[in-house]
């Protein structure tokens, strides 16, 4: 790599006049004295800047021509592969096995366009969070290192052989390193194919990378080592912040969770409920209640069947773009209505359409809350009557990704039973 990344021009000049290259720490002299070292920066900026790194950890760009007095203090070698920390197991403590897959809980800042990219490995995770050393042994293993919004549903499937091989193994549960764009998808469909899996497995993400103060990766990654090692249960969770605070972590069933905030540190909530399990320091709170914890004989189910699409109903919505999902060969369509589980009567026909050629279709609410009820008006009763199955108050991204999980394992290529089958608490009691 180059000493002087994404510099170019009059940048370029003033690092190579004063003998200063990326990596490089400095004393940087503007309206006062600073310590900082010099970063590579977003290839395509201009050439007017110097991207730093200060010691509080945030990344700041300076002005040339603001910078009065620029001194060398010391250098390190940049270009040098960092080998993974090695630790010493403790046969007292159980084993995690922790998953990576990639997203912001395992990415820095890539200076190449000035965003976080998925490059730190399973390995770096553990180095950077020697707490988890305290609560178990993990084993690290790098599965993908994609942002989430890059996971498609053959990712899920790889994910869920992988998990599969390790059903018998001696691990007390598994950790998921999972960008959270996506992430609740990829819970979901887990959720389904490895329905009573024995050992608890927990999707973890963080909203902001591990090289900024703010970071929440280590906290979600001790709560959900916590939450493995002491809950005592099985199933798919997401564990993420609770609160903006570290006080207390969350971990969400994975068929009843969504992203609901961009950036927030607590973006992710069940939907309908309160999160099945509260970490707060070593304690873990249960408040699903016991029905929800019904051991399942495991059977997985694995295979996966993109032949479903999500329609989100609005004002307005042209007939005719579910008339291209028919002739495109898809078997399922999910609508996220309005309110108690409607669509305007415009749109009758296709629905006719699409159930004359024996395509499933589902109805959820676009509403965060409460569950459809199509029999109180009559709109409802005439979509009940076109053949339209009502799925209460599943999250219309897991009846996606439910219908996506049933047309791949439906032996007989029906999905109406495994739909409305409670496999996995996408539907509360």
């Amino acid at each position: 790599m180059s000493d002087y990344r994404g510099y170019e021009g009059k940048s370029l000049e003033f690092l190579k006049q004063n003998r200063i290259k990326v990596g490089d720490t400095v004393k940087i002299t503007t309206n006062s004295d600073n310590i900082a070292t010099i970063m590579p920066r977003y290839e395509h900026s201009d050439d007017q800047h110097i991207v730093v790194k200060f010691k509080s950890g945030y990344n700041v760009g300076l002005e040339i021509s603001n910078i009065k007095k620029i001194e060398y203090v010391s250098s390190i070698d940049t270009n040098l592969p960092r080998e993974p920390t090695a630790t010493k197991s403790k046969p007292q403590l159980p084993k995690i096995l922790l998953l990576s897959t990639g997203g912001t809980i395992a990415s820095k800042v890539d200076y190449r366009t000035g965003s976080v990219t998925p490059a730190l490995s399973a390995h770096d995770l553990y180095a950077i969070v020697p707490e988890l050393d305290d609560i178990a042994n993990v084993d690290a293993e790098v599965l993908f290192s994609e942002y989430s919004e890059n996971l498609t549903p053959e990712h899920w499937k790889k994910t869920a052989e992988k998990l599969d091989s390790y059903s018998k193994s001696d691990y007390k549960g598994v950790i998921v390193a999972h960008g959270t764009d996506t992430m609740q998808y990829t819970a979901a469909f887990l959720s389904f194919a490895l329905a009573g899996f024995p050992i608890p497995i927990v999707l973890v993400g963080s909203q902001r990378s591990s090289d900024r103060p703010s970071s929440d990766a280590a906290s979600n990654l001790i709560a959900a080592a916590k939450f493995i090692v002491k809950s005592n249960t099985n199933g798919v969770f997401v564990s993420m912040h609770n609160s903006e605070n570290d006080d207390d972590i969350a971990c969400h069933f994975g068929t009843r969770v969504r992203k609901n905030h961009t950036s927030k540190r607590n973006a992710f909530e069940t939907i309908g409920a309160i999160p099945a399990f509260i970490v707060k320091q070593d304690e873990i709170i249960q408040n699903a209640k016991s029905q929800y914890f019904k051991q399942k004989q495991y059977a997985p189910k694995i295979n996966v069947d993109t032949g479903a699409a999500l329609v989100k109903y609005y004002p307005g919505y042209d007939p005719s773009l579910v008339r291209d999902l028919i002739n495109h060969g898809y078997k399922a369509i999910i609508f996220e209505g309005t309110g108690l589980g409607h669509v305007g009567k415009n749109m009758y026909d296709v629905i006719k359409e699409a159930k004359e050629r024996q395509i499933f279709l589902g109805m959820t609410s676009q509403c965060h809350d409460g569950r459809i009820n199509m029999a109180i008006y009559e709109s409802g009763r005439d979509l009940l009557h076109l053949g339209i199955t009502p799925l209460s108050d599943m999250i219309s991204e897991t009846a996606l990704v439910k219908a996506m999980w049933a047309l791949g394992n439906a032996k007989d290529g029906k999905i109406d039973r495994l739909m409305t089958e409670n496999i996995a608490s996408e539907y509360t009691e």
